[in-house]
């Protein structure tokens, strides 16, 4: 039987392997045969482009449904909310989702076809005979070995325990039998995960070695999933968890483990220690930048997402979808010109305001924060040109916190047509009454990483994996392997230096260091919260601490939004959201448990 290649018209490849529906499918264009697509290193190129293309474009989330794998994770946490019904986040924050929802199936099907095109990749790259020399079929194939295992990390964090299908690549014309197939345990898939990945780094080089090989995974990305994919193997949602006790195989093997292993929680430190010696300061670190010599904090955390390629940025897609995000993050702005009239559509939630710590690196209810309720201030905060009437809620808070929100009488980033106000109350240039369609449904509007000119740009890259994050990481993984440890407080405040605010330690100027461990886990889940928003690391964290149910569901505040001042800025509910213990997983799809009889659903289903 004659095997054909199938070419998109952007030059992307993709394989029709099976006869079989479901995340073995492929969707065919235009064709070539396997020996004219493994003979020519370009042609082999472009296949290997197309497993790059399953690499998550999170800046296009407002359609999460498509080939490009944007997440719902921003707008169905407890950070934010899309205006627009039709987004598939709004439909999981009130529980209007099941095993045959387009998403569930969406991801399930596209990141499986990255994972069989990339062993189609690796069981074929050796047949090229034109223009390519041995070390680069080597490093082309451990690409696509780590893209595999990336892969089967996104799937695990979604679904929980899935399919290995390790080397194979399963014929068209392979008999039914052949792909019926059990899911492994989550144990086994982490151990997969990480053995592929620590493989492939090892033939992969540390950085790109031209320009023109940015964007190729290097032996720090695929390093930085396994660290990830142990950190997630020790969170309580899969370190003996009983709420999954019955999620077996129809054969009785436990896909989760129930007896809680401490030990999981120090191998995530030490390959986080590992790493941290291994890439930092050296290929990576905590970006930064000085206004007069001196650290300026504002432009630090705002910079490091404008800033292409800096050296904070370990994994990332090259080609994204930013204009599209950036038109969400612009305020409607009745009457001002294109360049600076958005939508404002992607509002964050009263609740993820809260989280933000004051000036002084308190937080809100901490009766030392100088957190003040009522009233206002002409106020000028870091990073604007001019100072605005500014309700006292908003007033001296931290640097992250007018880097990341757009809020009521403040100035907008581009100021190329003078400074504009954004004004989000009922009447207000960008407030519901006038902007229709297009408003936020809370009276807030996520800031963070809006540039400072037109938002109607092309490319830049959406960063998936950064320096802060593996800080972050670590004290978490350490604080709970070996509380006490000195490198926690390092860490820790490492990043709040370099967002300005007060460190821990005994200080006059500085917080004093968190009593024990339950106080330190706490203080690490407050920065993961502020440092890491929108970057949609949180919709993760509340499910694998297990806390969604409480996070997620009840009511979901913010401002009053039909109102204009002073009623426009009493907090009352915006929604009632929905979760419960069946949700901490997504299903697998439907149409896979039908058509595979070994296939067992996830608990709830």
């Amino acid at each position: 039987m004659k095997k054909y290649i199938y070419i998109t018209l952007v030059a992307s490849l993709t394989l029709i392997t099976s006869c079989k529906k479901g995340f073995l499918d492929q969707v065919p264009n235009d064709r070539l045969t396997l020996e004219e697509t493994f003979t020519n290193r370009a042609t082999a190129e472009k296949f290997l482009n197309n497993v790059y293309s399953r690499i998550p474009d999170e800046y296009d989330q407002r359609n999460p449904n498509t080939g490009r794998n944007a997440g719902i994770w921003t707008s169905a946490s407890d950070e934010a909310e899309y205006v627009w019904g039709f987004n598939q986040g709004n439909n999981v924050n009130i529980g209007s989702w099941d095993a045959n929802t387009g998403f569930v199936n969406d991801y399930w099907n596209n990141f499986y076809r990255g994972i069989r095109s990339a062993s189609f990749f690796m069981a074929n790259i050796d047949k090229v005979t034109q223009d390519i020399t041995p070390q680069l079929a080597v490093q082309y194939k451990n690409e696509a070995r780590a893209l595999r295992a990336m892969y089967y990390f996104y799937l695990v964090r979604m679904y929980g325990p899935v399919v290995l299908l390790g080397d194979n690549v399963i014929e068209a014309d392979a008999p039914s039998e052949s792909v019926r197939l059990a899911r492994s345990s989550f144990d086994e898939c982490i151990t997969y995960i990480a053995s592929e990945l620590e493989a492939a780094a090892a033939n992969l080089p540390t950085t790109p070695s031209s320009d023109t090989q940015v964007g190729r995974i290097t032996k720090g990305m695929a390093l930085a999933y396994r660290m990830q994919a142990y950190l997630l193997a020790a969170s309580p949602l899969y370190n003996g968890n009983a709420d999954l006790a019955t999620l077996k195989n129809k054969d009785g093997k436990q896909l989760i483990s129930q007896t809680y292993d401490a030990s999981k929680w120090k191998r995530a430190s030490d390959a986080y220690k590992a790493y941290i010696a291994q890439f930092i300061p050296g290929t990576y670190d905590l970006y930064r930048k000085t206004t007069g010599g001196a650290l300026n904090p504002y432009l630090s955390c705002r910079d490091v997402f404008l800033d292409n390629f800096n050296n904070e940025i370990i994994m990332f897609r090259v080609e994204s979808a930013i204009g599209s995000r950036q038109y969400e993050l612009t305020p409607y702005h009745s009457g001002k010109n294109s360049e600076t009239r958005g939508s404002g559509g992607l509002a964050i939630t009263q609740n993820q305001v809260d989280a933000y710590f004051m000036a002084n690196g308190r937080s809100i209810d901490d009766p030392l924060s100088g957190y003040v309720t009522s009233g206002f201030t002409n106020y000028q905060p870091v990073g604007a040109p001019a100072a605005t009437s500014t309700y006292n809620q908003w007033v001296n808070r931290e640097p992250r916190f007018y880097v990341n929100v757009t809020y009521h009488n403040s100035i907008w980033l581009n100021t190329n047509f003078g400074n504009i106000i954004t004004e989000l109350n009922n009447n207000g240039n960008s407030g519901k009454a006038t902007g229709g369609n297009d408003y936020s449904v809370t009276g807030y509007i996520v800031r963070k990483f809006m540039g400072l000119g037109n938002w109607n740009i092309g490319n830049r890259p959406v960063i998936l994996y950064r320096v802060a994050n593996v800080f972050l990481d670590y004290v978490e993984a350490l604080n709970e392997s070996t509380p006490g440890d000195p490198d926690i407080v390092k860490y820790l405040n490492l990043i709040r230096e370099r967002a300005g605010i007060p460190l821990y330690g005994p200080g006059v100027d500085q917080i004093p260091i968190p009593a024990d461990q339950a106080a330190m886990r706490i203080a690490i889940r407050k920065e993961r919260r502020v440092e890491l928003s929108f970057e949609n690391v949180r919709y993760f964290d509340t499910r694998r601490w297990k806390i969604a149910e409480t996070t997620d569901n009840g009511p979901i505040y913010g401002l009053s939004i039909t109102k204009n001042l002073p009623d426009f800025l009493t907090v009352i509910p915006f929604e009632t959201r929905v979760f419960t213990k069946r949700h901490y997983l997504f299903p697998i799809p439907s149409k896979d448990v039908n058509a595979d009889d070994l296939m067992v659903q996830n608990p709830g289903w």
